[in-house]
């Protein structure tokens, strides 16, 4: 009988599995590994980063979250997107902003409540990775904002902008 070798993402979660947690710890750091592993191979992104301690008040976050690069822009402000319509300036020619990522599951039920205790302990831009806590990006347009990563049981994995109050609606 051959020995298997385990799948990368099998190894991904055990090489960045946390040390003395509880079973639901451990759970949602799979997960966050789990959409860490596909923002990464299949989506392209750089500079990924797991954090389970605010960057604000260095206590502990609700669950993990993920900072990182997308090779693209994902959300265009629409005061910044009129701005580009007048200077002729297409979305490919604006460079990519550090986004947060909230690693969740289908059957996970989110509240306005929960989503504004994952807000009040992040910075409106992720810190950029190994870089001190007293340099970072500048302000963007918006607020904050992040993407709620909803893995289904099939592993399949959508991602849905969600912003830290309202924002007026993009122009057409």
């Amino acid at each position: 009988m051959e020995d298997t070798k385990p799948s990368a993402l099998t190894s991904l979660i055990e090489a960045s599995k946390p040390t003395n947690t509880s079973i639901e710890s451990a759970y949602h750091h799979a997960l966050a590994a789990q959409v860490l592993y596909n923002l990464q191979y299949q989506h392209d992104w750089t500079d990924l980063e797991i954090h389970t301690r605010s960057p604000i008040a260095d206590t502990p976050l609700i669950k993990p979250l993920i900072s990182g690069l997308p090779p693209h822009r994902i959300y265009v402000h629409p005061d910044e997107q009129i701005e580009m319509l007048k200077q002729n300036i297409q979305e490919k020619d604006i460079p990519p902003e550090r986004e947060w990522v909230l690693p969740t599951h289908l059957r996970e039920r989110w509240s306005l409540r929960k989503f504004a205790l994952v807000f009040d302990k992040i910075d409106e831009v992720p810190p950029i990775v190994n870089q001190s806590a007293n340099r970072r990006e500048a302000k963007r347009r918006g607020g904050k904002r992040l993407l709620l990563a909803t893995v289904g049981d099939d592993s399949t994995i959508v991602y849905y902008v969600v912003h830290d109050g309202i924002v007026k609606p993009r122009q057409n």
